[in-house]
């Protein structure tokens, strides 16, 4: 199908009950990787563009390099915005070429948060464009924030949910239920859970609704491990189990980010590469390696979603 809007492929993970990765990317080989696992499992998928990947990478370079992908992979894909801090970063996307933005104003008011994601709506929509939203707010380090453990800024309120949607008329909304975002997701000691009960709220109040699940990585402990080989601890740090992603994935969450996980496994590859070759000096042999390390971890992110064979 090619390029997309991200509201289809959503609407189709609802009606299926599976969830599609959103997976953030940064370079052409991130790109690659995941595209490769998309082809091979014959998946959809959404590629991911921060702000900070954006200023990284220049302004349409990794939009031109995703299209490109698309077309030599035959992918059924679109790209979003993640965490648009503004309507002017917003309109900039759109502008380039984006299928869909999320403009995060959740560290505002709920009045300001419903002006400011309806001024996005409205320009979007002249393009066909879908948008995302955020209520609540989740724990950990996102953009220049961090969000610490405040009850009220924890969980998405579900009645106030349906009156967001209702107003501003967005086509997903990211919910705050639990993730964190980072590798460092939960304090030490506490186990990681889902308020399922808020999803299933949110999804009677608003049936057929797609909802968003961000910091969603597992980061799991044999990797962290294999890190301490290459005298890296990142001790404390862990993520959300597969048994519930699996769950979320049956649920009104049809769309789940991941970044994380991207950047360990891709990390990882690296430093492995590099200590066993270390008269090694050109770049591209470490990066086929850390872009064969992307496609094998977005292939089992793509099964743990049911988006398999969905394309």
């Amino acid at each position: 199908m090619g390029l997309v809007r991200t509201k289809e492929l959503l609407l189709d993970a609802f009606k299926h009950k599976y969830a599609i990765g959103a997976f953030n990317v940064c370079n052409m080989e991130t790109i690659q990787g995941i595209s490769q696992a998309c082809c091979e499992l014959k998946s959809p998928v959404i590629f991911q563009i921060s702000e900070g990947a954006k200023k990284y990478a220049g302004n349409r370079f990794l939009i031109e390099i995703i299209k490109i992908a698309i077309k030599e992979y035959g992918l059924t894909a679109s790209i979003h915005l993640d965490h648009g801090a503004s309507f002017e970063i917003c309109k900039e996307c759109i502008d380039d070429g984006f299928t869909s933005v999320m403009i995060d104003a959740s560290k505002l008011s709920f009045e300001e948060n419903i002006s400011l994601t309806k001024k996005v709506v409205d320009y979007a929509k002249r393009f066909d464009v879908s948008v995302e939203a955020e209520l609540g707010q989740l724990l950990g380090f996102e953009g220049s924030n961090s969000i610490n453990n405040n009850t009220d800024q924890m969980y998405t309120d579900a009645e106030q949910a349906r009156e967001f949607v209702n107003l501003t008329k967005i086509d997903s909304l990211a919910i705050a239920v639990g993730t964190s975002h980072g590798a460092y997701k939960f304090p030490k000691g506490s186990y990681p859970n889902l308020r399922f009960d808020i999803i299933n709220k949110i999804g009677r109040l608003l049936p057929g609704f797609p909802l968003v699940l961000h910091g969603a990585s597992t980061v799991k402990s044999e990797v962290i491990e294999k890190f301490k080989e290459y005298n890296v601890d990142l001790g404390g740090a862990f993520g959300i189990t597969e048994d519930i992603l699996r769950k979320a994935s049956k649920t009104s969450i049809c769309k789940v980010n991941i970044d994380t996980d991207i950047r360990l496994e891709f990390i990882l590859a690296i430093r492995e590469f590099v200590a066993q070759n270390p008269k090694n000096f050109d770049p591209r042999d470490f990066l086929k390696t850390a872009r064969s390390a992307i496609t094998k971890i977005i292939k089992h992110k793509i099964n743990l979603l049911g988006s398999a064979n969905k394309i």
